[in-house]
């Protein structure tokens, strides 16, 4: 964060001082975790149902933090706020406002968000210091701490954003309005919440509309919800896809035997070739959005179409590929899943020429609502249609999988329910041999054991755990938070 006394944050705050001066200087990062506080940080401390972060204040400050924001007084120096999560977002508000050479990307979606936003950040670097951090830090608590890592010297701040209703992106763009922002599309992920794809629709737009005349929406042009969306806005309009009416546009595309893309990428009249190494043919949507955030800030296509081919998976558990010694390929994109990605995901896994079976363990959609068994027939008829050889699918609720693709005609594949994680882990490991592919999906914590359990030395430990002295909030995308 920015410097900042405990008397400009106490007025920035509406809070108290409380044990300490009124010079008393924050220079270090903002955390609620206790463990990760470094010398002249912010600890911030959550009340919890289970875990009360005030009981974490006096470690803090012994680690190096300056001071803790907190709702009552610990016995530390600090700031005492009514709410500290309100605190967070003003203090958060208050950085945007003073760094002037300061540009905000802001991205939102039913898929991809996470990994889209790693692209992002990896081509805005080669322009100047950037913050776009692992993880889906895309919450109320997880949006305005994204902010607080910018210093005097950040150049571009990438911010992922999330919603689970009507004005909840909004909300986030009063903390840090973007000067450019990205829509990527609009699915069935948590249409329970939403109500429709329509309504999912509303509510990703707040972010265009949110753009000044000044800014930059980057829509795609693939996606009639998102290409709707430019009437919405008043801001200069980009658009990405294979459409011949995308401003940033991606021809003869292929895809090689290990299921990684490359195109031509088409910009203003030129032309530059583009070749993956990620793995998902739904890599060129996402890599064209972040090849046009970067051309729109300044970066020559030719240098854009070589950094696309150096991008990688910088947060966990979104298709990330990996092959073990004994010559079995795993796809680990368990992070997260509703039909859509799901779809993309198993298409990645069809693309991959194996000499060996193609498996997929898929595990429960959350959030579907009254889509919820017609969304799991539909990933299970495509799973069958693409030709998996083995369909495992993970505890009951996600049983409706193996019931669409006993629907697909002329399947051969074996469809498998496993009770749970431990069942699934099993009966893959079983006979695995050299060639094979697994791919492994589900709602957030839905398959993460299955895949920890494939990856060489693993320890089954999660990579995302939940941090200590945080309570009942998570800076994550969770369940509810698309």
């Amino acid at each position: 964060m920015i410097r900042m006394t405990l008397d400009e944050i106490a007025g920035i705050t509406g809070g108290r001082l409380v044990n300490a001066t009124l010079s008393v200087v924050v220079s270090g990062p903002v955390e609620y975790d206790s463990r990760r506080i470094g010398p002249g940080g912010l600890f911030v401390a959550f009340e919890g149902e289970n875990v009360d972060g005030h009981e974490f204040a006096g470690r803090a400050v012994a680690a190096g933090a300056a001071a803790v924001l907190s709702t009552r007084d610990t016995g530390e120096p600090g700031v005492v706020v009514e709410d500290p999560l309100a605190a967070l977002a003003a203090l958060a508000r208050e950085v945007v406002a003073r760094l002037d050479g300061l540009t905000v990307v802001g991205l939102t979606g039913s898929s991809g968000k996470t990994t889209t936003k790693d692209y992002i950040g990896q081509l805005l670097a080669g322009l100047g210091p950037t913050i776009a951090p692992a993880g889906s830090l895309n919450n109320e608590l997880g949006f305005p701490y994204t902010v607080l890592q910018a210093t005097e010297q950040t150049r571009f701040l990438v911010l992922e954003m999330g919603a689970r209703g009507v004005g909840h992106i909004r909300y986030l763009c009063e903390i840090a309005r973007p000067d450019v922002g990205v829509v990527l599309n609009v699915g069935a992920a948590h249409i329970g919440e939403f109500g429709s794809v329509e309504g999912t629709a509303r509510a990703k737009g707040e972010l265009v509309e949110a753009l000044t005349p000044a800014g930059t929406a980057v829509l795609n042009a693939d996606d009639p919800l998102v290409a709707a969306m430019a009437s919405r806005t008043t801001a200069q309009l980009w658009t990405t896809g294979e459409s011949d009416r995308a401003t940033v546009r991606a021809t003869d595309v292929v895809v090689d035997a290990g299921g990684r893309a490359a195109y031509t990428i088409r910009f203003d009249g030129s032309a530059a070739e583009v070749r993956l190494k990620v793995a998902g043919r739904h890599q060129v949507a996402n890599t064209l959005a972040a090849a046009a955030v970067a051309l729109s800030l300044g970066r020559e296509l030719d240098d854009v179409a070589g950094a696309l081919g150096e991008v990688g998976i910088a947060s966990a558990r979104r298709m990330d590929v990996f092959t073990r010694p004994d010559g079995v390929t795993v796809i680990d994109d368990s992070y997260n899943a509703n039909p859509s990605s799901t779809a993309a995901a198993l298409h990645a896994l069809a693309a991959m020429a194996a000499p060996g079976r193609r498996i997929a363990v898929l595990g429960y959609m959350a959030e579907l609502g009254d889509h919820e068994v017609s969304g799991h027939v539909e990933v299970g008829r495509l799973a069958a249609e693409l030709g998996v050889d083995r369909l495992v699918a993970v505890a009951d609720n996600a049983r409706p999988i193996l019931d669409g693709a006993s629907e697909i005609e002329g399947w051969t594949g074996a469809a498998i329910l496993a009770e749970d994680q431990a069942t699934a882990l099993g009966l893959v490991t079983g006979d695995l041999r050299a060639g094979d592919v697994v791919l492994v999906k589900g709602s957030r914590y839905r398959t993460w054991d299955v895949v920890d359990g494939l990856r060489p030395g693993a320890t089954g430990e999660r990579s995302e755990p939940r941090s200590r002295g945080l309570g009942r909030f998570s800076p994550q995308k969770g369940e509810g938070r698309p």
